[in-house]
C-alpha cells in the first residue's frame, strides 16, 4: 500500500515539475544506501538493549515473575 502511495505521489511531482520529480528518483537510492548503515547500527543497538534487559530481568524470571503486556 505503501508502495502505491509513493508512486502516485512521484506522478503527481511528475505531471507539475518533472525536473524535481526525476531528481528524487535518481537521488531515492543513495539517500537508501547512506541511511543503511545508520539503520543497522540502531538494529544492534536494540538487540543490545534488549540483552541487558533480559540479563538483567533473569533473576527475576527464574523465581516466576512475568511482565505485564499492555
Amino acid at each position: 500500500m505503501k508502495t502505491i502511495l509513493v508512486f502516485f505521489v512521484w506522478c503527481i511531482l511528475f505531471v507539475l515539475c518533472s525536473p524535481l520529480a526525476l531528481l528524487a528518483l535518481v537521488l531515492a537510492p543513495v539517500v537508501w544506501l547512506i541511511a543503511l548503515p545508520f539503520r543497522l547500527l540502531g538494529l544492534a543497538v536494540r538487540g543490545t538493549f534488549a540483552l541487558v534487559g533480559a540479563i538483567l530481568l533473569l533473576p527475576a524470571r527464574l523465581v516466576g515473575w512475568s511482565p505485564v503486556a499492555g
